[in-house]
């Protein structure tokens, strides 16, 4: 579903139903809903990357590059090994890197094997990651985003990358897997010294919203404090009550550092910057409303879910890429977007890849404090008793 928002920009629910005739698609080749799991598509697989698949002993998971992409190609991993799973392929999985962990808590990675690993090595990554593990493994499979296209198929556009690289993994290996969308895994959380320090001080309470300030591009992607607080400001009004604000900021370069501002009349504000991403996924289910711009913190708090894969509802900032393909396709990982941002949706279009200049200079000032928070209060209203 697609609403008109204030200002000139327009509210995405998360899980939208594409059509494949509304946006630039490439179709899948069959349709998924008529192929039992598990039978043979109608497409030639790629024989050589089956045979040594099949053939491995090990897997190794190897991601060095940004925490974005890491977290949106996860179901390229998802996708070999349920195929590993179908054909009875038993195989040993090590995950390598910085995101060993996080990686970890999405369940998918079999137990550690005690017996040593017989056959050959593949290895699944992103570039950096495969080229860090050098070049002994008999096939290496890299989960590049600007590779996979918009697969439509059952009259249906599936646009977000964990889709697009499960799809185009399940087409090269020539089977129907078992996942359907939302095809991105969720990361377990679990008990977590700061967030009980900070429930003992109480915050984690009744209005708790996190928002991300960390991005690699501040100059056009950052929202800025202030217009976070202003957004706090707005949502604390309307519900008669103190808002706390979570400030979730990148590594300053010198570890974790907390810092409390001056208490306002409607809002506490407490910044976050240099929290581990492991640590930051076990604290973001415990707040009520989480809105980041397009970066990999975000896609990271739509996927961290708690107990019975709880958490709050996450809206990401999209002012110059495509709205669509950069989002996890989780029901509750919603969007808010520029025109340009629908522009680069609907023709499966990237402002840098495709070099294409804006018609005008388009920042995070397009989306006004007072309209992000009247669509944060409607998200609100949904999921608070």
């Amino acid at each position: 579903m697609t609403t008109a928002a204030p200002a000139g920009i327009r509210f995405h629910h998360g899980s939208p139903a594409v059509s494949a005739e509304a946006v630039h698609t490439t179709p899948l080749g069959y349709d998924r809903d008529d192929i039992p799991i598990g039978a043979p598509l109608p497409l030639a697989a790629s024989t050589e990357l089956v045979h040594r698949l099949s053939g491995c002993g090990e897997i190794v998971v190897a991601f060095e590059g940004k925490l974005g992409d890491t977290l949106l190609a996860l179901s390229g991993m998802r996708a070999v090994l349920d195929w590993l799973r179908l054909r009875s392929v038993h195989v040993a999985v090590r995950v390598a890197g910085p995101y060993a962990e996080l990686i970890a808590r999405t369940g998918l990675i079999p137990r550690p094997q005690t017996t040593t690993p017989s056959g050959w090595q593949a290895v699944l990554g992103d570039r950096a990651g495969v080229e860090a593990q050098g070049s002994t493994a008999a096939v290496s499979l890299v989960l590049d985003p600007a590779a996979p296209p918009c697969w439509s198929t059952d009259g249906r556009a599936h646009p977000d990358l964990p889709a697009r690289h499960y799809l185009a993994m399940e087409r090269r290996l020539g089977i129907r897997l078992p996942a359907t969308a939302p095809f991105a895994p969720t990361l377990a959380t679990g008990p977590n010294n700061l967030v009980e320090e900070l429930r003992s001080v109480g915050w984690l309470g009744d209005l708790d919203i996190a928002a991300i300030t960390a991005t690699s591009w501040p100059e056009r992607k950052d929202y800025t404090a202030q217009r976070y607080v202003a957004l706090a400001e707005h949502i604390a009004e309307a519900h008669q009550a103190q808002a706390r604000l979570l400030l979730i900021g990148g590594d300053p370069g010198d570890g974790l550092r907390i810092t409390a501002e001056a208490p306002r009349r409607h809002v506490q504000v407490l910044s976050l910057d240099g929290m581990p991403a492991d640590h930051l996924a076990d604290l973001f289910p415990h707040c009520h409303l989480i809105v980041g711009n397009d970066t990999g913190l975000t896609h990271l708090a739509a996927m961290a879910r708690g107990r019975e894969c709880s958490g709050p509802p996450t809206i990401g900032l999209y002012a110059r890429h495509s709205h669509s393909k950069w989002r996890t396709g989780l029901p509750h990982h919603h969007a808010v977007a520029t025109d340009l941002s629908d522009r680069m949706h609907q023709g499966d279009l990237c402002p840098v890849r495709d070099a294409i200049a804006p018609d005008t200079d388009v920042h995070m000032d397009a989306f006004p404090p007072t309209a992000l928070a009247q669509v944060g209060l409607e998200l609100l209203d949904r999921v608070r008793p």
